[in-house]
């Protein structure tokens, strides 16, 4: 009896250390794979946001899926939320203030988008939820192009936007990924 439960505590260990190690090769894979492919995608940062996110030590590929687009909802609603504060400067100038509307305009229709965009993905409607996160990812790009317009203009966004993008192309990326394994 007492090698039977030394047996099924190392049979546990034993699965805990290669799941575990599984999906932490998952996402080191996956990561390497995307930004060797999609310049827009670094190593560093797809492999440090999913490997953040709880359940990524056990995900499958599926489930990195769903934790991306999470990531993207947290990073959105922390956005909006920073523009909201960062419009409560007095001292903002109009192109600035003007600018930063048009991104809390971006991030606040960004929030219902990726909601719908996880229930999307999880119906396997992978189509729509492609549609949905691309849109994000636009916006992202286009909050940043709006202070570009004007010579010397410095965003107070661009790392935001930025890692809205990086989170936007590795949802997308893993997506991808998804829909070809039939997932």
């Amino acid at each position: 009896m007492k090698h039977l439960s030394s047996f099924f505590l190392f049979l546990s260990l034993f699965n805990l250390t290669f799941y575990g190690s599984t999906a932490q090769n998952l996402i080191q894979k996956t990561c390497k794979s995307f930004s060797k492919n999609e310049s827009s995608i670094t190593y560093g940062f797809c492999t440090s946001s999913l490997q953040a996110a709880p359940a990524s030590q056990c995900a499958t590929l599926r489930g990195l899926g769903m934790i991306s687009i999470r990531l993207i909802r947290y990073n959105v609603t922390d956005t909006r939320c920073h523009v909201k504060m960062l419009l409560k400067d007095k001292n903002l100038d109009f192109y600035n203030r003007s600018r930063l509307k048009v991104c809390l305009d971006l991030y606040s229709d960004a929030i219902p988008t990726i909601k719908l965009a996880m229930k999307s993905y999880n119906t396997k409607k992978y189509y729509d939820a492609n549609i949905q996160i691309s849109a994000i990812l636009a916006g992202a790009t286009t909050c940043e192009d709006g202070f570009k317009e004007k010579e010397g203009a410095v965003s107070p966004l661009t790392k935001r936007n930025d890692n809205t993008f990086q989170l936007s192309a590795i949802a997308l990326s893993v997506m991808n990924l998804v829909m070809n394994n039939n997932g």
